[in-house]
């Protein structure tokens, strides 16, 4: 399980050092080796463990691509999928990309998911949470699925 919120840096190569509570998981799990692609839903990375990936990737190409809207999430969503490796120190090479895509500078934040990690430009993510801060207690409507967790 990921969780958390944690502020990181990428250095001018695009590199990123995991959260060592993050590295220690995917090592676990994964021996380091991590699928990364966007969300095609908001300005931000995904960071699959490579056996959750690849569980996803057959669901995924399992939907049926006859319909655009499907075609359209499979283009983008395994069409920037980058497989990567975490190096010795926990770091792992950012390509320009997908970079370009989470619109990128060099402060980070990667947010737990449960099984799996999302990483936003810090800027963007600031942005993400006050509004997502600001919509708590609005009127619009729970979804029947949260109204029945038991929190």
């Amino acid at each position: 399980m990921f969780r958390g919120v944690q502020h990181v840096s990428m250095d001018a190569k695009g590199r990123l050092a995991m959260p060592a509570r993050h590295r220690e998981r995917l090592m676990e799990l994964c021996g380091g080796q991590i699928v990364v692609t966007i969300e095609t839903k908001a300005p931000c990375l995904v960071i699959y463990p490579l056996p959750e990936w690849e569980r996803l990737e057959r669901d995924i190409q399992a939907l049926p691509a006859m319909k655009p809207g499907v075609r359209r999430f499979q283009r983008l969503t395994l069409g920037y999928a980058t497989d990567l490796d975490l190096d010795g120190s926990g770091r792992c090479l950012v390509p320009p990309s997908l970079r370009e895509y989470g619109q990128f500078e060099k402060k980070l934040v990667v947010v737990g998911q449960g099984n799996k990690l999302e990483l936003w430009s810090e800027a963007l993510w600031i942005v993400e949470r006050d509004r997502a801060l600001s919509d708590v207690g609005a009127d619009e409507e729970l979804p029947d699925e949260l109204l029945s967790l038991n929190l």
